[in-house]
């Protein structure tokens, strides 16, 4: 098992898992969200993986962002099953044929299924939240995943706990954590929150993901400056989730050529977060194959 070659080039990530499974006319209503689908309808992830591939991402993150073992067990699944689960979204997600499968650690909110990762500080210390990470951890690094994706991270000691529970899994990992502006969710600034994983040789990239489009550019040139490791972003759409109203408003402002400013900023894992579909990933590619690297 290798790291991608960061250091070469840049790899363009896939979009919103979710927003492609809808798009194929999936329900993903329920705690579980898209990692229903691992036990329900197994094939419409395939293709949901396959749909990004096409458009161009050379890698793709699996349907495990939401996953629980406790989740799981609330649907009557048992622990060894659940395992087999976590397994199942490394080995659906290998078929559609990317060249790296990025296997999705989501941040304990997530699993709460009550928009706890828009804020962190959930009131658990590094150790707890260690321990609750770990056993997802093991199940996916056992599928045997290029990278593990520990994603929209909220704040520095969920970091903390899932830079602790990776330890000795023999994966490569990158951290991205979810701001708003140059701080965390939970308000920490994003300099600190970066130099966490400065001196962590299995981090092969820092940055961040599921935020407004606006706030990438200052952030991808901030965790190259901290860390001196290669970058990832994949911000959201740019739209606001209205909970009342629990559907997206405004206008979008992801912008496809931005891509390749960050990418001279540091980035070399590029892609898109909620509401950015498999055309956007199009245009990513195409914009950052137009523009050659210097």
């Amino acid at each position: 098992m290798t790291a991608p070659p960061l250091d070469r080039a840049t790899l363009v990530l896939d979009g919103g898992l979710s927003d492609q499974l809808l798009a194929q006319g999936c329900d993903l209503s329920g705690a579980l969200w898209t990692a229903r689908l691992l036990a329900d309808e197994p094939e419409q992830l395939v293709a949901a993986h396959a749909a990004q591939v096409r458009a161009g991402a050379r890698v793709v993150t699996t349907a495990s962002y939401q996953a629980s073992f406790e989740g799981f067990a609330r649907r009557g699944i048992g622990r060894a099953a659940a395992a087999r689960l976590f397994g199942d979204s490394v080995r659906l997600a290998r078929r559609a044929g990317a060249e790296w499968v990025a296997a999705s650690v989501g941040p304990y909110g997530a699993v709460r299924a009550d928009g706890g990762e828009y804020r962190g500080r959930y009131g658990l210390s590094v150790a707890e939240l260690a321990r609750f990470h770990r056993p997802r951890v093991a199940a996916l690094a056992e599928a045997g995943p290029d990278v593990l994706a520990l994603e929209t991270v909220p704040d520095i000691v969920e970091a903390e706990a899932l830079l602790r529970a990776v330890r000795g899994c023999g994966i490569p990992v990158w951290l991205s954590y979810t701001i708003a502006g140059d701080r965390t969710r939970a308000g920490q600034p994003l300099a600190d929150a970066f130099a966490l994983a400065a001196d962590e040789p299995r981090v092969i990239a820092v940055g961040v993901n599921c935020c407004a489009p606006g706030d990438v550019a200052d952030a991808v040139a901030l965790a190259a400056g901290v860390t001196g490791k290669p970058v990832v972003a994949y911000p959201n759409s740019g739209e606001e989730w209205d909970p009342v109203g629990r559907r997206w408003r405004g206008p979008g402002t992801y912008a496809p050529g931005a891509a390749v400013s960050w990418r001279a900023a540091g980035a070399r894992l590029i892609g898109g977060c909620c509401r950015v579909g498999a055309g956007h990933i199009a245009a990513v590619a195409a914009a950052l194959a137009a523009a050659p690297a210097g």
